[in-house]
């Protein structure tokens, strides 16, 4: 039900596209249509959190017609899919190392939703852009402050605080500047499941995020979960991204590495950690569609003194042009 709904959000944002479906649902045959763009509302599986649609919209909406302003409701946050807040943290501050930036560039949650039942609401709004600017992104720099958010739906706002003081635990042993802001929402912004979790972003001289999350268990799922271990687990998470390292964060790999793919003819370099298995199946497809090969150098730990072993990722941008942007 989730991918059949993600076939319609994408028959939304474009116009002309053509869908076809075998009756036992196992071939999907799709012809791509115009990405139109405009504003829109979907209303997202709640079994997949929103994470799973936005982090497409994200590679689409600078290629629209009309900048994408789009309201998705469902699970903002659970343990699957990149959660709404890391994206925001993480992915536009990304977009705008590309170039694609402006007032109009946001992620705004109205309403949180944890699974089964969600009930969240957020608006993604996307500016366009004719040609993306290449990168040259090779030095992530130190860490100089963390950041986060522990959210609380329908559960005691106690919850969060808890999060917050066994991860603060952690994380204060390595660094002062950490300040993790406690969001508990009430009423008809609450969703419809109770639940809780927290979402940390490390923050670099040079403008890297690097990002951990974690979520309690959906209601009448798995075990119970203390708030205090949830905190300290997440503040190790942050901890293993950090080592991992890298000038973005594993969750936004193959983002980077797409924008990179489409920009302009001219050399892209990102350095990052050790790729994951869903970014090493992404460059086979950037591959076989643009026909474009990266070259991939590895980088010991010695030579760099910090964390796991990085890769240099350089190629050169395909030129892609955004034809339907009108010019002014």
């Amino acid at each position: 039900d989730f991918e059949a709904s993600f076939i319609r959000l994408i028959d939304k944002v474009t116009n002309g596209s053509r869908i076809e479906i075998n009756q036992t649902g196992t071939t999907l045959y799709y012809q791509p249509g115009l990405l139109y763009g405009g504003s829109l509302e979907h209303d997202c599986s709640p079994s997949r959190g929103i994470g799973y649609y936005l982090e497409s919209l994200l590679c689409l909406a600078p290629f629209m017609k009309h900048p994408l302003k789009i309201v998705l409701r469902g699970v903002t946050n659970d343990q699957v899919d990149p959660s709404v807040d890391v994206l925001k943290a993480t992915a536009l501050p990304l977009l705008k190392k590309f170039g694609i930036d402006g007032e109009s560039l946001e992620i705004k949650i109205n309403r949180r939703g944890m699974p089964p039942k969600g009930g969240g609401e957020i608006l993604f709004a996307c500016p366009v852009r004719k040609v993306l600017q290449p990168v040259q992104f090779t030095d992530p720099g130190k860490i100089k402050r963390i950041r986060g958010t522990a959210y609380s739906v329908r559960v005691s706002p106690q919850m969060a605080n808890r999060m917050v003081e066994s991860a603060r635990g952690i994380l204060n042993k390595f660094l002062p500047d950490i300040y993790i802001y406690t969001d508990h929402m009430k009423g008809v912004c609450s969703g419809k499941s109770p639940g809780f979790g927290m979402c940390l972003t490390a923050e670099t001289i040079n403008g890297t995020i690097l990002s951990a999350e974690l979520a309690s268990n959906p209601q009448g799922q798995g075990p119970a979960v203390l708030p205090e271990e949830l905190g300290q687990n997440c503040a190790k998470l942050l901890l293993e991204e950090i080592y991992r390292g890298g000038c973005v964060d594993s969750t936004n790999q193959s983002l980077a590495l797409l924008l990179m793919t489409l920009g302009q003819r001219d050399v892209s370099k990102v350095l990052l950690g050790p790729l994951s298995p869903y970014t090493i199946e992404f460059l086979r497809h950037l591959r076989s569609f643009f026909q474009i090969m990266f070259k991939i150098e590895t980088k010991t730990t010695e030579e760099e003194h910090m964390g796991g072993e990085k890769v240099l990722m350089t190629c050169v941008g395909i030129g892609f042009c955004n034809l339907s942007k009108t010019m002014r």
